[in-house]
């Protein structure tokens, strides 16, 4: 044990430590790593193992300093650009529970809001078909694979001793943020215009047949009309979450310059 301690340099800790602050926000913010159904203790041993194989890479011709204010003021940054990197990519999450909460309100299903497993929010039933859906979808395309490979090349965008540029990670932030709602509308689409085409028959129908009971027949026509559109359009909606995915991770890429 001794011999082993005497193996592992002050550059190798610090190396580890600092890897350790950018990997933190991926199991924080990132989808399905910061998932709740995963436990903590799983996510901590992750993490480390993910510091453990990236460290030696980040770290390779760098000359880390060993004093405690120059580590924590490269620990703060590290933490910052990882947060940025997460969050550009849990956006695409986003904007899927935005979809099925929009989907939801238009159906119907709205009433019955429960806690939805991987996001740890109130969700209805569709908002829990598409968190599922994106999580199985995420791990089919090998979603993972491609944000570690995305976090490694964080580091040769923005080594562990350089600054990164921050208005060009306010900037990537806030195009990422400003994109969630539409992209939650380019997920919903075929079923939020089902949805108001039926409303607009029916509208029609109430003026031509006034004794018909539209409200109650309406709603069951929505729920199966959403129901039926939904189910068609889940192949669409698989390979939107595929394209946009490898997207996003580039977009938090791009959104990474040395200041």
């Amino acid at each position: 044990m001794n011999e082993l301690l005497r193996q592992v340099s002050e550059q190798q800790v610090a190396g580890f430590m600092l890897a350790i602050a950018r990997i933190a926000p991926l199991f924080i913010v990132a989808p399905m790593f910061s998932s709740k159904m995963i436990p903590g203790r799983v996510k901590g041993i992750a993490a480390v193992g993910l510091a453990v194989g990236i460290a030696p890479l980040a770290t390779a011709g760098e000359r880390l300093p060993i004093d405690a204010m120059s580590l924590a003021e490269i620990a703060v940054k590290e933490l910052m650009v990882g947060l940025a990197f997460a969050f550009a990519i849990s956006v695409l999450f986003a904007a899927v529970n935005a979809a099925g909460s929009l989907l939801d309100t238009l159906i119907g299903f709205s009433f019955g809001a429960t806690v939805d497993p991987i996001t740890g929010n109130n969700s209805s039933i569709v908002g829990q078909l598409y968190a599922f859906v994106g999580v199985a979808i995420f791990i089919a395309v090998n979603g993972d694979a491609w944000v570690i490979k995305g976090l490694y090349r964080t580091y040769e965008l923005v080594p562990l001793v350089d600054q990164p540029s921050i208005p060009s990670l306010v900037a990537g932030v806030q195009e990422a943020f400003s994109g969630i709602f539409v992209a939650a509308l380019e997920l919903a689409a075929p079923v939020v215009l089902a949805v108001i085409l039926t409303d607009a028959a029916f509208g029609v129908v109430s003026r031509v047949v006034p004794q018909l009971n539209v409200f109650a027949v309406g709603f069951s026509a929505k729920v199966t009309v959403g129901l039926l559109v939904l189910g068609v359009s889940l192949p669409f909606a698989a390979g939107w979450l595929s394209d946009e995915l490898q997207r996003s991770v580039a977009a938090a890429l791009e959104s990474l310059k040395v200041a």
